[in-house]
């Protein structure tokens, strides 16, 4: 690590560390895309920790919303058809795959294949 990382890390706010971590640990991930890299209408897997899970219908229908937070971006998540998915919770970290598209100028993936992956500790 070089001085300038160091003296970096000592000014750092809170939410930059958390970052450099998330960012970290997606890259630990094999095969997996910074959120910050993906394109429109690309297949993609994305490493990170889910921010927010919120139930919200789309024309009457149930769907479950989530926030994938990788370190360089976030990343929506939406479920249709779904009220809850057991684990899909803030806190916890999800590797991701799908089809990404843009909705309302944000990264979205419907229905995404998803792994839950063990919380820092566990």
């Amino acid at each position: 690590m070089t001085l300038k990382d160091r003296l970096r890390k000592v000014v750092a706010s809170q939410a930059e560390i958390e970052a450099d971590e998330e960012r970290a640990d997606a890259v630990r991930v094999v095969g997996c895309t910074p959120v910050d890299q993906l394109t429109n209408r690309s297949r993609a897997s994305v490493s990170g920790v889910i921010r927010s899970v919120t139930l919200r219908p789309r024309e009457g229908v149930p769907a479950l919303e989530a926030e994938l937070y990788d370190g360089s971006g976030t990343l929506d998540l939406v479920w249709l058809g779904r009220r809850e998915i057991a684990g899909v919770a803030p806190g916890r970290r999800a590797k991701i795959e799908g089809l990404v598209c843009l909705v309302d100028g944000r990264r979205t993936v419907f229905n995404p294949k998803y792994e839950l992956r063990p919380r820092p500790g566990e």
